[in-house]
């Protein structure tokens, strides 16, 4: 297993391949991605985790399946993918949320599907971000505060939310335990 220094340089590697192949400076990219050219040159070298929404906002920029950028392998399955029990991608080990990639390999997917955890959060509102489409998440366990469009929104277990994921969102588990969802992107 890599460590996770090493990962986020093979992911910086390849986004900053992707993007010199592709001619794009990183002043016009981290325009175009809203985001300071300082934080993106951080990606680049992997000084950083890079949010999961950052990396599916590249995938869909530079029109690449994310397993191409996660694991640097391009997808090749066409019928069915399976995912078997906590042996999904690891995206994003950022202190509120660790996503699991469930479908890592199948070919043109029409959505990106995640199994996201979070940890109780001491800092009472997280950090927002947003990315292009729309966003489906249920929860499997705990509850969930969800920020999104001046709304504070609370879900338990069994609940779900579908929501235009270009407004500015965020999740915090409450109750001082972590939370798991369901997050499929499209």
């Amino acid at each position: 297993m890599l460590h996770m220094n090493e990962y986020n340089k093979d992911i910086g590697n390849r986004i900053k391949e992707l993007r010199e192949l592709s001619d794009i400076s990183v002043q016009d990219i981290a325009e175009e991605l809203n985001v300071d050219v300082e934080t993106y040159n951080k990606y680049e070298t992997g000084e950083v985790d890079i949010p999961a929404s950052f990396i599916y906002e590249l995938a869909n920029k530079f029109q690449v399946d994310l397993s191409l950028l996660l694991t640097g392998e391009e997808s090749r399955m066409s019928i069915f993918d399976i995912t078997r029990a906590n042996k999904g991608v690891s995206v994003e080990r950022r202190k509120e949320y660790n996503h699991e990639n469930l479908c890592a390999k199948f070919i043109h997917k029409k959505a990106e599907t995640f199994l996201v955890t979070v940890d109780p959060e001491k800092n009472p509102i997280p950090s927002l971000n947003s990315h292009p489409g729309q966003e489906f998440n249920y929860v499997l366990e705990g509850t969930l505060k969800i920020y999104i469009h001046n709304n504070e929104i609370i879900l338990n277990e069994g609940d779900s939310i579908f929501f235009d994921s270009t407004h500015r969102h965020a999740m915090v588990a409450l109750n001082d335990k972590p939370a798991k969802f369901l997050a499929v992107l499209m």
